[in-house]
This record gives C-alpha cells, structure tokens and sequence, in this order.
C-alpha cells in the first residue's frame, strides 16, 4: 500500500455533534490534517435501517455524552441548534461547493462551529450565506450553486463511495481499507498510521 493510500479521509456530515469533536481534534491527534469527506449521513440512516440515536430514548445520555467530551477536549461547552438534528443537506452541499474555491475544510469548521459552539441552524440559509461570506466566498451565489445538479450528484456520489468502502455511520476515519467509527476511535487510528 503506497503513501497516498494511507492518506487518512474523515467521512462526516455537519449534522452530527460527534463528527464535531473529530474535526476539532483529528488533526491534533493525528499529526497530519486528513482529507474531510462530506457525505449524507441520511443516505447512510436508509440504507442500514435506522437512523440517529436523537430520536431516541438515549437523546439525553448520547446529549450528555457530548457535552462531558466536548469538556474534557478542552472545547467550548456545547450550544445545541434549535431544533437539533436539522436537516444539513443543503450545508453539505456548501462543503461541496466550498471546496471548488480551496475552502472546504475551512468551511467545514466554520459551519461545525457555527452550529455546536454558537448553537446556530444550519438548515437556515442565512445561517449558511454568513459562513460563506465570513470565508470570503461569493455568498450570493450559494443558493444556485447548491441547487446545480452536478454538484448534488456529486455528493450523492461521495456518499456511494463511503458506503462502498463500509462507512456506516459519522465520523468515520479511513487509513488504508482500516476504518475507526467514533471520534473516540482517534486515538487509535493515529496509532495504525504511524505503523
């Protein structure tokens, strides 16, 4: 296996509180910055059978869970978006899109800070048009931008290839053909790419 096959991918969706604290994190622990892969945890929810562990009785331990995690990483407490979980299809888009401009990691950031540090909606298109804008992206043009059907596509196609590669569930870590599911699993990958 060559270098660039080992080349760590963060699968994630900006949906997900857990991938949160493993884009804040992964680089840190890693020693390298992967490549963050957005894909539609929703996709992923059909196709195994069940979804979130929100619209569960555990909503409140998995809540609290992150919030003890996001303490002890050091990050700032946790501001739930209203409403949580929205739908962020159309923030993975932007992700999609951003990355056209070189932008998608930052974008990915500033969007996960966005909505669990400020508790904003990322479903909220004003909410999306202000982390495009504080990027210094052509905000005016997101809305199309995202409706452009090759860029769907093209999302639809990212979250194909990590179902393919066994990605079943946000964040996942790709080192190789090895996959870590958690952002609690970071320490651990590290440990295989240094291998």
């Amino acid at each position: 296996m060559t270098g660039t096959d080992r080349a760590p991918v963060l699968y994630f969706d900006l949906g997900s509180p857990y991938a949160y604290l493993a884009v804040e994190r992964v680089a840190g622990v890693l020693g390298v910055e992967p490549r963050l892969e957005p894909i539609v945890l929703g996709a992923i929810f059909k196709s195994r059978g069940y979804g979130s562990w929100a619209h569960t009785p555990e909503r409140e331990q998995g809540v609290e869970e992150v919030e003890r995690r996001a303490a002890a990483y050091g990050l700032p407490p946790v501001a739930w978006p209203p409403g949580w979980p929205p739908n962020t299809l159309n923030a993975q888009r932007a992700v999609v899109w951003a990355e056209r401009y070189g932008l998608g990691r930052e974008l990915t950031r500033a969007a996960f800070r966005r909505a669990f540090a400020d508790g904003r909606d990322l479903a909220d298109m004003q909410v999306l048009r202000s982390i495009a804008r504080s990027l210094g992206l052509p905000h005016e043009e997101l809305e199309a931008a995202i409706s452009d059907p090759k860029l769907k596509e093209e999302l639809k196609r990212r979250t194909g290839a990590a179902q393919e590669a066994g990605v079943n569930g946000v964040p996942t870590l790709r080192i190789g053909a090895e996959l870590f599911y958690g952002d609690d699993q970071l320490e651990r990958a590290a440990a295989a790419l240094a291998a």
